[in-house]
């Protein structure tokens, strides 16, 4: 099975709608999302239409924005730019968008024999950027292959007789063979809110059978994204962050 695997779109329809430009002519069979459709950006709606009305989903995991979105009172938790967002996507969103967002489940869960989650398969809001952090995922799981977003980060943490590495894919394209005895932590990036300097939009495509992943970066008309951030009356922090990726 080949697996399209994209995280934190945050209500980003421009790169959306580039992401499905670029794999229009890419062979998967199947649609795996870490979370985080919503949040930071002003089409929510638009973005939740587009992966509900697409039968290649297989599985979405809820991500802490789309959690703190349908739970009123827990927004306080976030700083003032990404609070403000929660508020006015809540305010926005169209009541039956509301309520797919409360059937996510939480992660960890299992896709044939690997596991796909948010933040961390230990807790969704936790951060895994650093190979203390994947150690501890790696003592707390059993699964040799794990996907994972929340950082927005494209990396690969590795475990291989107890030595842990990790590295940042800074490359548009990578390609990777995996090892069948070698476990690994892999996050595609973001495709909404890129944060490693490179504004383009990430994702992957993992190949089951021949256990690899191909990487992939994508620009996207950010300026037409930040344009309706900015006319939503979001902070423009969120709109200019995005041309920086940061």
């Amino acid at each position: 099975m080949r697996y399209l695997i994209i995280s934190d779109i945050h209500g980003n329809l421009e790169a959306l709608s580039s992401l499905y430009e670029s794999v229009a002519r890419k062979k998967f069979q199947k649609i795996l999302v870490l979370g985080d459709l919503v949040g930071y950006g002003a089409k929510p709606n638009e973005v939740i239409d587009k992966i509900k009305s697409d039968k290649r989903v297989l599985s979405i995991v809820r991500g802490n924005h789309d959690r703190v979105t349908v739970i009123e009172g827990t927004e306080n938790t976030f700083n003032l730019p990404a609070m403000a967002a929660i508020l006015w996507t809540r305010k926005n969103l169209k009541e039956e968008n509301l309520e797919f967002l409360k059937t996510l489940p939480q992660g960890p869960l299992k896709i044939e024999n690997f596991l796909i989650c948010h933040g961390s398969p230990i807790d969704e809001d936790l951060y895994i950027l650093s190979s203390y952090e994947a150690f501890d995922c790696f003592v707390n799981t059993k699964e040799k292959l794990i996907f994972f977003g929340h950082s927005h980060i494209p990396c690969i943490f590795t475990m291989e007789k107890n030595n842990i590495s990790g590295f940042l894919i800074k490359a548009e394209y990578f390609h990777l063979k995996l090892k069948k005895n070698v476990r690994y932590l892999i996050n595609p990036g973001s495709i909404g809110q890129p944060r490693d300097g490179n504004p383009k939009a990430s994702y992957l495509i993992f190949d089951s059978k021949k256990y690899s992943i191909t990487l992939f970066r994508i620009s996207y008309d950010y300026k037409n994204t930040q344009k309706s951030i900015m006319e939503a009356g979001l902070p423009i922090h969120l709109a200019s962050r995005l041309e920086r990726g940061l």
